[in-house]
């Protein structure tokens, strides 16, 4: 944490000596309440007792000897028996002897002296001969026979071991199930995380990108640092605020900047972690963590991922009384219980606000939504610039180029880029992270993987060649499309080759032209495999997938045809029981029939307009192809020398919806004041005559 330029209300961080002797003292008393714990002793004495009771019955007790040898010591050694215990039910002959019995010499045995008590079994078959040497012996001490019955003491020993083992085995599970607190019947309470009050390690300067959720969450600081300031003025500070948006943009690093920035308590949760295996442990979860963030106000409360429990009541197989709306429904009532007193703000994450009940986002629960979207490309390079620390990187690497070539890529790609860029550089033993490894990384987390062991046939390796040669063709041809920056036909991930056409600026809208272009050089790979081979290949078929759905979302979302018009077709249901998003159509057999012809005919015509590209242009084709076999990789400066001589494409005429509207090249507004009359009336475009009224 920064000590310079400190906001208000920024609790000054204790020391660092203090903080880790904080810690040592912790894990210390932690460490002796476990050794304090009887249970923790009464395993290791009890294993201890039966190890010595084994010891000693070895020891001390009688020897096992073969019925052979025991037979032949009742027979013919009968003077050396002092006395015999014949035990019915076990089949055993206990024999007392005078003298220590020497085990005789076997195969594979030593004679070996086994003591004055040995033991022998017998069966059934044998008794008969058994008691008949038992009878010859006579022994001086006399003989007896046992039969054993089970004692009062034994049956209680015999039910309680296995009823104390099961007893400790619940006990252990339930504990562990409980994540902490409450001890083996803790499972319904909550397993926050509370952050530290004396270490908040993460600020807003760690967050970038992001400068209008800083700004917004910039209140909420604000409030939690300096209430007063807003209490003064009857001000009621959002009692919670929705964070939404793709993956990784920064949702939770957000939420802890606000609890490092404000120096408070953050717990921290994951809205699964709610819902387990016993019912009402959601609720009571809920309830036990409001309460730990009010007994320790002020304080964040930070929920991840609250699509899990905050969906839409009465949607999915549990029907309305399931578990995940019992915690929705104590979640709002927790949160209804917030007064203007209470410093707890409840700040939660998703990726999909447009699943969430209503009753969520209702003023009075969360009242603020702040989108954190996609970095543009000043906050890429930001970015860039903070995950970069710490990283030795070459004088020539420039990450602004870098931001520029990652259009579209969240916080956490941009951090996977520069990870990637160092695993890379370690991996070839060097010291520095230069551009090849950043280019290298970039491609890794576009495409995946290089697949080095993957060997083409050379025929595979030309139609390659050819196929990302009329991508690329066909996009630097086109009027509209961005610029090719490289094109590979080296195996990447699931893709032989691929070609990257990166636009320039960030872009947060597409023409029609724009997206006309981008069939055509979709279609730029089937139609160079079918004008230099005669056979097309399978390698077309994702560029097929991805025209058809552009094509299909310009006719039915985009409206961008005059036969189907600017009506949306098809209403997306996002519950469904499987959870996955599903599309009603609801317009006519016929509507659909127009729409598949429509479809039909925009990539009919982009693969005629590509025909037309690689025609008029094959020397470039067969040079750019040849360039791809000999060197596999064309960066933009290679590829701006090979298209300096295409044909490009005429501009498109100008497209109508409706051809019956006229159309005004220059505005009466425009001409007047050419001429140096002032606008008013006159200046009007829809005065007059235009919408030929007064005809």
């Amino acid at each position: 944490m920064k000590d310079s330029g400190r906001k208000p209300g920024r609790k000054d961080s204790e020391k660092p000596g203090k903080a880790g002797r904080d810690d040592r003292s912790k894990r210390d008393r932690k460490l002796r309440d476990s050794l304090g714990n009887p249970f923790l002793w009464l395993v290791p004495f009890l294993l201890v007792v039966i190890l010595g009771w084994a010891v000693f019955s070895s020891m001390f007790g009688y020897r096992t000897i073969d019925t052979s040898d025991g037979l032949a010591l009742l027979r013919d050694k009968a003077d050396t028996i002092e006395s015999i215990t014949v035990i019915d039910g076990t089949q055993r002959v206990e024999l007392d002897l005078s003298s220590t019995y020497v085990q005789p010499k076997k195969k594979g045995s030593e004679a070996r002296p086994l003591g004055k008590k040995v033991e022998f079994a017998f069966t059934d078959a044998q008794a008969e001969q058994v008691d008949r040497l038992v009878q010859a012996a006579a022994p001086k001490d006399g003989y007896n026979s046992v039969v054993p019955t089970t004692t009062w003491w034994s049956s209680l020993i015999q039910l309680l071991v296995p009823a104390v083992l099961l007893g400790g085995f619940m006990w252990w599970l339930l504990s562990r199930m409980g994540g902490g607190r409450g001890g083996a019947m803790g499972f319904g309470r909550s397993k926050a995380k509370v952050g530290s009050k004396e270490m908040p390690d993460v600020t807003f300067d760690d967050v970038a990108g992001e400068d209008e959720a800083v700004e917004e969450l910039e209140e909420i600081r604000e409030f939690l640092s300096e209430p007063e300031k807003f209490r003064a003025v009857g001000a009621k500070i959002p009692k919670g605020v929705l964070l939404y948006g793709p993956p990784g943009t920064g949702k939770t690093l957000l939420a802890k900047a606000v609890a490092g920035e404000a120096g408070v308590p953050f717990f921290s949760m994951a809205a699964s972690e709610f819902v387990e295996m016993f019912v009402g442990v959601g609720a009571s979860r809920v309830r036990d963590l409001f309460d730990q963030a009010k007994e320790n106000a002020p304080a964040i409360i930070f929920v991840d991922e609250i699509d899990a429990v905050g969906r839409h009541r009465g949607s999915g197989t549990g029907g309305g009384h399931d578990e995940r709306e019992q915690t929705l429904n104590q979640l709002l009532v927790e949160m209804d219980g917030f007064d203007a007193n209470t410093n707890v703000i409840l700040i939660a994450a998703t990726n999909r606000p447009d699943v969430l009940d209503p009753a969520l986002l209702r003023p009075g629960r969360f009242d603020r939504q702040v989108s954190v979207e996609a970095p543009d490309m000043a906050g890429r390079a930001a970015i860039l610039k903070v995950h970069a620390k710490g990283k030795p990187l070459t004088d020539d690497v420039d990450l602004d180029l870098v931001a520029k070539r990652t259009p579209g890529f969240t916080g956490a790609d941009l951090a996977n880029v520069l990870n990637e860029a160092a695993l890379l550089t370690a991996r070839s033993n060097a010291q520095l992270i230069d551009n090849r490894a950043l280019d290298e990384a970039i491609d890794r987390v576009i495409a995946g993987p290089q697949k080095r062991t993957r060997v083409m046939r050379d025929h595979e390796k030309r139609v390659t060649a050819y196929h990302e040669a009329g991508h690329a063709l066909c996009a630097a041809a086109g009027a509209y499309s961005d610029p090719v920056t490289k094109v590979t036909i080296l195996p990447r991930g699931r893709a032989l080759g691929y070609t990257q056409v990166m636009p320039q600026d960030d872009k947060y809208s597409t023409t029609r032209n724009e997206l006309l272009d981008q069939l055509v050089y979709a279609m730029g790979g089937r139609a160079a495999e079918e004008i230099i081979f005669r056979d097309p290949t399978t390698g077309a078929s994702n560029d097929i997938e991805k025209a058809t759905s552009t094509a299909r979302k310009m006719v039915t979302d985009y409206g961008m045809t005059s036969a189907v018009g600017a009506v949306k077709l098809g209403t997306t249901e996002n519950e469904t029981v499987l959870g996955l998003n599903a599309t009603n159509r609801d317009f006519s057999e016929q509507v659909a029939a127009t729409v598949d012809a429509e479809v039909r005919s925009l990539l009919d015509t982009a693969h005629r307009e590509a025909w037309e590209i690689l025609t008029r242009n094959r020397a470039v084709l067969d040079e750019l192809a040849e360039e791809l076999l000999s060197r596999e990789t064309l960066l933009e400066k290679d590829l701006e020398r090979i298209f300096t001589g295409v044909v490009k494409q005429p501009e498109r005429p100008l497209w109508r919806s409706d051809e019956s509207l006229p159309v005004v090249e220059v505005a009466p507004a425009t001409v007047a004041s050419t001429d140096g009359e002032a606008g008013g009336e006159s200046g009007d475009s829809h005065g007059g005559d235009f919408w030929g009224y007064n005809q």
